[in-house]
C-alpha cells in the first residue's frame, strides 16, 4: 500500500521533527479525525507515534483500549495478570464468550488487532509490583489506570509521578465513578500540580470497600469512565483542550449527573 504524507498544506510538523507517514488504508480509516482542526495530519501523528500503556483489561480497561486502538495510537502495552471469566463479559466488552479461560492480555491484543492492525500490542501478562513498575511505566509516555485494587492505584499513582509520567486514572462504583488527571512534575500558573496523594493520602483499610464481585455493579458504568480516560488519553497526546488536572470529575449514573471537584497540591 502507497504510503501518503498525510498533510494539509497549511499543516506543520509535529513539536520534535515527528514525521511518519500513512498507507491509503490508514488515510481512509483516520479520515474523520483529518478533518478536524485540532488533529489533523499532525495530530494523527502524535497519535502514531505514542505509546500508552493501560494497566487493567478489565471493565474500565475494555472501552479504552478499544477508543485508544481506534483513535490509532500507535503502541498500546496492556498490563493484566489474569484470565477472562465469565462474569467479566456483563462488562468487560474488549472480550468474547470464546475468550473464557483466556489469559486477558491475549484476549485484548486480539481485539485490538481486530479494530486495527496498525496499532502495535504489547502485552504484559503480570501483575504491577514494587519491582516490575518502574521499568514499565518508564517505557510509555502516557499511563491510564483502571485496576480494581487500591495497591496498584497508590502504585501507579507514586511510580508515574517519580517518572514523570501523566497519569490518566479512573475507578468505578456500583452505579458511579470517577476520573482524574495527575501530572505533579508540572506546574500551572506558577503553581505545581497537585498529586494523587493529595487527592487520596492513603489507601482505605482492606475491606472497607466492597469489591465489585462483593457489590455488584451496572456493566454501562465501566464503559462511561472507560471512554471519558480514553477521551484524557488522547488530549494529552494530542495537546488539546483542558485535561482534568487537580480536577475530579464525578459520575453518577442513577441520576446521570456529572460534577467536578478541584483539588490543589497540599504543603
Amino acid at each position: 500500500m502507497p504510503a501518503t504524507a498525510c498533510m494539509a498544506p497549511s499543516d506543520e510538523a509535529p513539536a520534535g521533527g515527528l514525521a511518519v507517514s500513512f498507507s491509503d488504508d490508514e488515510v481512509a480509516r483516520y479520515a474523520r479525525h483529518l478533518v478536524l482542526a485540532e488533529v489533523g495530519g499532525p495530530g494523527q501523528q502524535r497519535l502514531k507515534a505514542a505509546r500508552v500503556l493501560v494497566i487493567g483489561a478489565g471493565g474500565l480497561g475494555s472501552p479504552l483500549v478499544q477508543y485508544l486502538a481506534a483513535a490509532g495510537i500507535g503502541t498500546i502495552g496492556i498490563v493484566d495478570d489474569d484470565a477472562v471469566a465469565l462474569s467479566n463479559l456483563q462488562r468487560q466488552v474488549l472480550h468474547g464468550t470464546a475468550d473464557v479461560g483466556r489469559p486477558k492480555v491475549d484476549s485484548a491484543a486480539d481485539a485490538v488487532r481486530d479494530i486495527n492492525p496498525y496499532v502495535a500490542v504489547e502485552a504484559h501478562r503480570l501483575r504491577l509490583t514494587a519491582d516490575n513498575a518502574d521499568a514499565l511505566i518508564a517505557a510509555y509516555d502516557v499511563i491510564a489506570d483502571g485496576s480494581d485494587n487500591f495497591e496498584t492505584r497508590f502504585l501507579v499513582a507514586d511510580r508515574a509521578e517519580a517518572l514523570a509520567r501523566p497519569l490518566v486514572t479512573a475507578a468505578v462504583g456500583r452505579f458511579d465513578g470517577s476520573l482524574t488527571v495527575v501530572m505533579p512534575f508540572a506546574e500551572r500558573d506558577g503553581m505545581p500540580n497537585p498529586r494523587y496523594r493529595d487527592l487520596f493520602p492513603a489507601p482505605p483499610p482492606p475491606g472497607l470497600v466492597p469489591s465489585c464481585a462483593e457489590a455488584g455493579i451496572l456493566g454501562a458504568v465501566t464503559g462511561i469512565l472507560g471512554t471519558l480516560q480514553a477521551a484524557e488519553v488522547l488530549k494529552l497526546v494530542l495537546g488539546i483542550g483542558t485535561p482534568l488536572v487537580g480536577q475530579l470529575l464525578l459520575v453518577d449514573v442513577l441520576s446521570m449527573r456529572f460534577e467536578t471537584i478541584a483539588y490543589r497540591r497540599r504543603a
